[in-house]
């Protein structure tokens, strides 16, 4: 009886592995792998009475789950019996709010998923000024949604697709700084009535240079889990919801959020971006949810990317460029950059080539290099992959303490450019750097820097809730901090001469790294190590 398991499965299923496409290698043998899955031992009572009950928790993904109980465990599944269809009462109802800052700082997207195909129902929201006093205004949505053959490869294409319903985008436009604005999405049927979500608001982020308090979350590698107990594929993120509960209670203490890749670690199971859009959706609803594209997202063999590995499952790429929306100009090319207030932001995507002479090369460089650092002093690099420094135990063991290839293209732009702060995920721990540049630390301080800053500070966020990494024993020179948890960074700046940095961990949310900066527009200018541009002694 230990190998009696029941699964949540979708009403389409079918328990014959001979009339689908699912490899025989890949359990369970089902021409759609369950929702997830409970081990019927799971009930004390059923080991010794043969009878019991397990509870799962149900979220909204368009269509009817049925509930089956097989013997054989995962290998060789047994049908012994299946429940009646449940549904929700609307399973196409819109579900899931996604904001994210436009290509505009007065600019809001909202990204959201639903059952209504346009030609059922027109997708818009509904927003305005709260308190204005104005009518609200209506803002029509485009539609996408992907098929198993934009899929490249297995278990996306066989045991792990499903229907992933409609991805709808609307922009909310002109909006004044900071403001606070409500919406919420709809669907106008045909008979011209609306099924709408829930009302939610949000704060307008501040213009480019703006002098107030700006707070803002980053990390990666999140994934998700199940409140309820239940096993997925693909389940090694246990500190997933850890980091998801402590920055849901702590909302009204920052901004916008940066999620550096590796997002649910679907891996090719398509229900699991249903699942992840809901777990998060309580952040992602009131606050702009920034993303950059990981392993787990986009690598698959001869798909045009940096790595020839199979780590997205056969995603390749597509749910991320279609369930969530960032500012880039080609969204295949996830590269993009994000002014927000006295932050400039440069999103690269660590899974295509980022060498010079390459497209994302000169991106780089023209988001660096064309910021006005009068007004927008920080200036932070985002990626998955670790393109700088980390003393991770397999990194160190290639002895570079980097990605293959990572920061040698990279180091002189950082710091021709003066970045402050560059992130990175990939490495499922933390860690600081001090300043740095060419592996050397510019400076003996460690938690208070003033003045004139002679290098970037790298960092490792990637314990936002997956399986936790080692680093290597003897620690290098420029490792300042290292903490082997779940947890995630906020940035804190005052005004245009101070900044807070701190890395909380999830479990509790408290502080177990920090430092400060301090300096002046001066400071930005003046000349360090290959830094400026030649002078002449012309007068």
């Amino acid at each position: 009886m230990a190998d009696t398991s029941c699964m949540v499965v979708m009403d389409s299923w079918c328990g014959s592995s001979g009339t689908c496409p699912n490899p025989a290698r890949d359990p369970p043998l089902l021409c759609t792998a369950p929702i997830k899955y409970q081990y019927a031992n799971y009930s004390a009572n059923y080991i010794y009475w043969g009878k019991g009950s397990v509870r799962f928790q149900l979220i909204n993904q368009r269509y009817n789950f049925s509930f089956a109980l097989f013997t054989g465990g995962l290998e060789n599944p047994k049908l012994i019996a299946v429940s009646e269809p449940i549904s929700f009462k609307n399973p196409k109802a819109p579900v899931f709010p996604r904001l994210a800052q436009g290509k505009t700082h007065d600019e809001m997207a909202v990204t959201w998923t639903s059952g209504y195909d346009i030609s059922e129902a027109y997708p818009f929201v509904e927003w305005g000024a709260v308190g204005g006093g104005q009518p609200a205004a209506r803002s029509p949505a485009g539609t996408l949604t992907f098929s198993r053959g934009s899929m490249c490869g297995e278990p996306a294409r066989t045991v792990g697709w499903r229907e992933p319903g409609f991805i709808h985008t609307a922009f909310m436009r002109n909006l004044w700084p900071n403001k606070e604005y409500y919406y919420k999405i709809g669907h106008e049927l045909q008979d011209g009535s609306v099924v709408w979500g829930k009302p939610y608001t949000f704060r307008a982020p501040p213009s480019p240079g703006q002098n107030s308090l700006q707070r803002v979350i980053v990390f990666g590698d999140m994934g998700k889990a199940e409140r309820d107990g239940s096993n997925e594929f693909a389940n090694y993120q246990p500190g997933s919801l850890n980091t998801t509960d402590t920055l849901v209670k702590d909302l009204d203490n920052y901004d916008i959020v940066f999620h550096i890749g590796d997002l649910p670690y679907a891996n090719g199971y398509i229900s699991q971006w249903d699942q992840f859009t809901a777990q998060v959706a309580p952040i992602t609803a009131k606050r702009p949810y920034m993303i950059a594209s990981g392993n787990h997202e986009r690598d698959w063999p001869n798909t045009g990317g940096f790595f020839d590995v199979k780590d997205s499952g056969g995603e390749c790429g597509v749910p991320a460029e279609t369930y969530y929306y960032y500012p880039a100009e080609n969204r295949a090319r996830f590269w993009y950059k994000v002014d927000y207030g006295m932050f400039r932001f440069c999103v690269a995507d660590s899974e295509h080539d980022w060498r010079e002479g390459t497209p994302q090369h000169a991106f780089i460089e023209r988001c660096l290099s064309t910021v006005d650092r009068k007004h927008q002093p920080w200036l932070v690099f985002a990626a998955h992959r670790v393109l700088g420094y980390s003393s991770n135990d397999w990194y160190a063991m290639e002895g570079s303490f980097e990605e293959p290839e990572g920061r040698e293209s990279l180091q002189k732009l950082w710091q021709k450019y003066r970045v402050d702060i560059a992130f990175f995920g990939h490495v499922h721990n933390y860690e600081r750097t001090c300043p740095v540049y060419q592996s050397r630390c510019m400076t003996s301080e460690k938690s208070h820097y003033s003045g004139t800053m002679n290098g970037t500070i790298f960092v490792v966020a990637g314990g936002g809730g997956s399986h936790l990494s080692d680093y290597t024993t003897a620690i290098p020179r420029w490792s300042i901090f290292r903490d082997r948890d779940f947890g995630f960074v906020k940035l804190t700046a005052f005004n245009h001469s101070s900044l807070l940095f701190e890395y909380k961990r999830s479990s509790d949310g408290r502080v177990y790294d920090s430092f400060t900066v301090d300096r002046d527009y001066r400071d930005v200018l003046s000349c360090v190590h290959d830094s400026c541009f030649p002078t002449t002694l012309a007068t």
